[in-house]
């Protein structure tokens, strides 16, 4: 006769037994080893330490080194625009004076007036507009040997006289966002003088009046 299931007999209890067996030891094993992540765990009081170590660590490389650098990159970027605006500057106001007339008084109030009223756009703009920062506009006389001496126009005598050549320059600018900021010393900006021979148009008519 046959029957479902386990036959009772030694070898079905047999099988029994080693099916309990492999139970129990497995019920051992996992109450000797618990799962690895039975849970979200509170951290370690030595982590929290450490996440407070590296938040002031940060903060202080932030405010001693990364911050100050990019205040030093931002001024640098700006004394170099200055200073390349300052060189076409110059160059804009000698084209300006070796086209134009001579004032016989040697104010150079035409060129002034020219190149405040066309400053380029930069920072300080309004130094050089307003003549905070200085231009210096001046005239000379070619000597024999080639060397250039200043122009004196009182030395003409009857006949109308003209300069050789004129010369522009800044003066008394300085460069002052280091210093206030970094409590640096201001950067004095070179004159970026430019030197150009007197041109024929715009001088002087016959009877010596300025021609604009």
């Amino acid at each position: 006769m046959k029957t479902r299931g386990w036959r009772v007999g030694s070898k079905g209890w047999g099988r029994v037994w080693r099916f309990a067996l492999v139970s129990c030891r497995n019920d051992a094993r996992v109450a000797r080893h618990p799962p690895l992540f039975p849970g979200p765990r509170p951290p370690a009081p030595r982590a929290k330490r450490a996440a407070g170590n590296a938040l002031v660590e940060f903060a202080v490389l932030y405010a001693g080194v990364i911050l100050p650098l990019t205040f030093m990159l931002v001024f640098v970027s700006e004394m170099a625009w200055i200073w390349h605006s300052v060189v076409d500057f110059t160059r804009n106001g000698a084209r300006y004076a070796a086209t134009h007339c001579y004032e016989a008084d040697g104010s150079a109030s035409n060129v002034l007036a020219y190149m405040q009223a066309n400053v380029p756009a930069m920072v300080d703009q309004q130094q050089f507009q307003t003549g905070a920062a200085g231009i210096l506009v001046s005239y000379f006389t070619q000597n024999p040997d080639g060397s250039l001496s200043p122009f004196d126009g009182s030395a003409c005598t009857g006949s109308i006289c003209l300069p050789d050549s004129v010369s522009v320059g800044i003066s008394s600018y300085q460069f002052t966002r280091f210093s206030s900021f970094f409590k640096l010393p201001p950067v004095t900006i070179p004159p970026f003088t430019t030197i150009v021979p007197m041109e024929s148009g715009g001088y002087q008519d016959a009877t010596g009046a300025c021609v604009p």
